[in-house]
């Protein structure tokens, strides 16, 4: 082996801190341990099929460790199933062997990279190829439940302080799109990074970025995804979102430490059938993966903010999360409502609440049968919106259609619908979307951008889907998924169920929905209570950002299974539901 490469453990200073550097023929577990023992800085250096891995540097006192960046590979890469195989068989011999390119070059290569790494002040490894010499840095971040450096607080009553909430430009305490390369840069890595390397494609009369999020869990993962005019923007949207996910699945900010029945913290906790439950008919179900809530019967808490109490209030982690598990079977069904990212908390608590009073208003309309009048598209101040409903309309033949599906919350709300002109049952006969948003036209917009990319979804599905959308029309119990809802209302004989929708005669001209200048306090005093639960990670935390859950006791929560719908015991609803499952998304 060249002597450039050494022979086992290497010297080097790091300011007045030693480092102790172990080469590919010298580390030794036993050296890593006594590293860490004595507070000694560490950095292996190691080759892996032709590949010389530099680091990471493992600071004392400071997260980010070779398990942490382990962790981090293990998830993000899309080849770690057959990578821990061979490693399992024959890792000791290839972390010993030397390469065959690994000359007098690319040993020196590697030891110069070696100091530069040193003093390398953010968390990354650098690859060297070794037949070419091909460099490249790939930055992690520390994983908060790392079992060798995390340090999560556990979670406690604090107070909220939202901060400034006056909005700039678009609603947002920051412009975001003049950090995409920066986003790009501290979450997005095909190695080791949060998310996985984006993807693009056109559809819908948009252009789509996705951004795939791999969890903590084997095999778990969660997409991000932006639908905008321009690919830096959908970029971004898709990022965000995939943060979004990251902070809503389960705890990573804090550790639960409570837990409790009921009963034993009801003056301190929000009664989940507030929330809305199943009824006694699901929960008899055989199979059926939820319990009823019993006040005696012990769970996971999590501490949140209720803003009508002006006090802290324990959540059931299982409402707070949607991806949490844990030892207990849950109450209810939970997914991503509520759940949102912010460049402030402030902001965080502000979508947050629209996502809530877009899904209610939409559930509203279904379960009360509500006609809605339609809105003209014509009147918008924004001249971008009748264009992005005729290019849905040039793409794929559909006729598009909104409605006002505005509350008693006052917040603007529509629904969105494209319709099939024509007889081709070979194509799906319609699907729907949804906005809410304090200014109308950026509600209407935003139900837009769903609409196009989900009917050329389902266009391009339904052929292979159709038969099936035919059964679900006889078998309701057959909905069991997100997509079986809009594939369900492909079928021409479900069109009917909207009539009260698509045959009412009124007419709103968009300056004639609300536009709300309110400041976010007297937004949030039109509900009866908002309950926050602050989501945010390390993770988020790395570019200035704040993630949350949303929790409007009275509101209706989407749920997708047919079997899965949550509305007992809340008290908006008629006592006549429509019996049919829901066509969102």
């Amino acid at each position: 082996m060249p002597e450039a490469w050494g022979d086992g453990l290497l010297a080097r200073e790091i300011g007045e801190q030693p480092v102790l550097v172990v080469a590919a023929d010298g580390w030794d577990d036993s050296d890593h341990e006594r590293a860490r023992r004595t507070g000694q800085a560490w950095l292996p250096v190691r080759v892996e099929h032709g590949t010389a891995v530099i680091g990471p540097l493992e600071r004392p006192g400071t997260p980010g460790c070779v398990t942490c960046f382990e962790t981090r590979r293990r998830r993000a890469r899309t080849d770690t199933e057959a990578r821990e195989a061979i490693l399992a068989v024959h890792g000791r011999e290839l972390a010993k062997a030397a390469s065959p390119y690994l000359d007098e070059l690319g040993a020196r290569t590697v030891a110069a990279l070696t100091g530069h790494l040193i003093a390398d002040p953010g968390h990354a490894v650098w690859y060297v190829d070794l037949r070419t010499l091909a460099v490249e840095r790939h930055a992690f971040l520390p994983e908060p439940l790392c079992q060798d450096c995390g340090d999560l607080p556990g979670d406690a009553p604090e107070p909220i302080e939202l901060g400034p909430t006056r909005w700039g430009a678009g609603y947002r305490v920051r412009n975001v799109l003049d950090e995409h390369q920066a986003l790009l840069d501290a979450y997005v890595d095909g190695e080791c990074g949060l998310i996985r390397p984006l993807v693009r494609d056109t559809l819908g009369g948009l252009v789509i970025a996705g951004a795939m999020l791999p969890l903590r869990f084997e095999g778990g993962t969660e997409p991000g995804v932006g639908r905008t005019r321009d690919y830096r923007s959908s970029e971004v949207t898709a990022v965000l979102e995939a943060l979004e996910r990251w902070g809503g699945v389960e705890p990573g900010g804090k550790r639960t430490t409570v837990r409790a029945a009921y009963r034993d913290l009801a003056p301190d906790a929000l009664d989940p059938r507030v929330l809305g439950v199943h009824d006694s008919a699901s929960y008899d179900r055989q199979g059926f993966a939820f319990r009823p809530f019993a006040e005696d019967v012990p769970c996971e808490w999590v501490w949140g903010h209720s803003f009508a109490r002006k006090a802290p209030i324990l959540v059931p982690e299982s409402l707070a999360y949607y991806h949490v598990r844990g030892r207990d079977k849950p109450f209810v069904y939970e997914i991503s409502n509520g759940c949102a990212l912010g460049g402030s908390l402030a902001e965080a608590v502000l979508y947050g609440l629209l996502e809530t009073v877009e899904r209610d208003a939409f559930l509203m309309t279904w379960y009360g049968r509500r006609p809605a009048p339609r809105i003209d598209l014509s009147t918008a101040r924004d001249t971008t919106i009748p264009v992005q409903a005729a290019a849905i309309t040039a793409e794929t033949g559909y006729r598009v259609e909104l409605y006002d599906t505005t509350t008693e919350y006052g917040i603007a709300s529509v629904w969105a619908l494209a319709v099939r002109m024509g007889d081709d049952q070979a194509r799906p006969r319609m699907v729907c979307a949804a906005g809410a948003h304090l200014d109308p036209e950026k509600a209407v917009m935003g139900a837009l951008s769903e609409l196009g990319p989900l009917l050329a979804d389902l266009i391009r599905r339904y052929p292979d889907d159709a038969d099936r959308a035919r059964q679900m029309v006889e078998n309701p119990d057959l909905v069991e998924t997100m997509h079986d809802h809009s594939t369900l209302y492909g079928a021409d004989a479900a069109f009917d169920r909207l009539s009260f929708l698509t045959e009412g005669t009124a007419i709103r001209a968009l300056p004639d929905m609300p536009r709300i200048t309110e400041d976010l306090p007297e937004i949030i005093a039109r509900f009866p209570d908002v309950v926050v639960v602050d989501q945010t990670t390390p993770e988020h935390r790395a570019r200035d950002f704040s993630c949350v859950k949303v929790l409007v006791p009275g509101a209706i929560p989407m749920t997708f299974g047919h079997h899965h719908r949550r509305t007992a015991g809340l008290s908006r609803l008629p006592a006549d539901l429509n019996p049919y499952p829901h066509p969102f998304p």
